[in-house]
């Protein structure tokens, strides 16, 4: 694990070599109806949820590839551990503990990652490290465009959500599942979803709240395939949703959600073949991104935006 340190109030986290801020940041402000966090001259400014701490940040890379991270009101962290729990959600969000010579070695010899693995050097699988909010995320996204999903995430969060203000600005947090536990499908109506979303949003929740349901359980699990067949039992969750969160959630880099009309729209864009490819072609190039099925379908994805 790289190392952080706190000056003058300030985390100072050393970054791997092969990270790129500007790669990362091309992704997150991707999409202007993002809610959770704001991206303005190579700065992210969110708030960031570890247990009961709630503060809100700014985060810059310096010239010496050093992610600053200040704090910009109160509450901020109060001790050594809470400085750290900071600390592991942002190396959980940018995957930095990840060593990915393997996937560059594999891609930069890949007629179809070649390209992309060129453009976007140093982009990070970036993650979503609550549960709850990917489950949330991977359901609101089931068979719309990505900027309706968007669309949607914004009015749950609005609706339901806590903010903090700051230069006359909301920055939300993503709604608990303690709290969409308590809700009827009646009370998520005045939100663009299907009544069946809805419902297994609420569903999602109530398995949380119960306990049944936890990252912690899941990441014991033996394997991907054995976490995602816990995550399939659930009902709303098929495999492209929970290969979704394997991936951004859970961290598994074999996740690979076969389904995803991007990454069918990236092969086609990028092989200029006049129909999307077939599931044998899809099953042949898992094969051949053995272990890195995730940083391939990511890569992919950049190239659309």
């Amino acid at each position: 694990m790289e190392n952080w340190q706190d000056v003058n109030g300030e985390i100072v986290i050393d970054l791997p070599e092969d990270f790129d801020i500007k790669a990362n940041l091309g992704y997150l402000a991707r999409n202007k109806n993002e809610c959770m966090f704001e991206v303005e001259n190579e700065i992210i400014t969110r708030v960031i949820v570890v247990g009961a701490i709630r503060t809100l940040v700014q985060i810059r890379v310096n010239e010496f590839n050093q992610m600053i991270v200040q704090f910009l009101k109160d509450p901020i962290p109060q001790n050594q551990s809470e400085y750290a729990a900071i600390v592991l959600y942002i190396r959980e969000w940018f995957d930095l503990d990840r060593d990915l010579t393997p996937f560059y070695e594999m891609a930069s010899a890949d007629p179809l990652l070649n390209g992309p693995v060129q453009e976007f050097y140093g982009l990070r699988v970036i993650g979503v490290p609550d549960l709850f909010e990917a489950l949330c995320w991977g359901i609101l996204g089931q068979q719309i465009n990505l900027a309706f999903a968007y669309t949607l995430k914004r009015q749950f969060v609005e609706k339901f959500g806590e903010s903090i203000e700051w230069n006359g600005k909301e920055f939300w947090i993503f709604p608990t599942f303690d709290q969409i536990a308590q809700l009827t499908p009646e009370d998520l109506a005045d939100i663009k979803m299907t009544l069946k979303k809805s419902e297994y949003i609420i569903g999602v929740a109530k398995l949380m709240a119960s306990g049944e349901l936890t990252k912690e359980k899941l990441v014991r699990l033996d394997s991907h395939k054995e976490a995602e067949k816990s995550l399939v039992k659930i009902r709303g969750i098929g495999p492209w949703t929970a290969n979704y969160v394997l991936m951004r959630c859970l961290r598994y880099t074999s996740a690979y959600p076969i389904d995803d009309v991007g990454l069918h729209n990236a092969i086609k864009h990028l092989t200029g073949a006049a129909k999307k490819p077939a599931k044998e072609e899809l099953i042949n190039l898992s094969v051949r991104w053995e272990n890195w099925q995730a940083y391939a379908t990511f890569y992919l994805w950049r190239v659309l935006y």
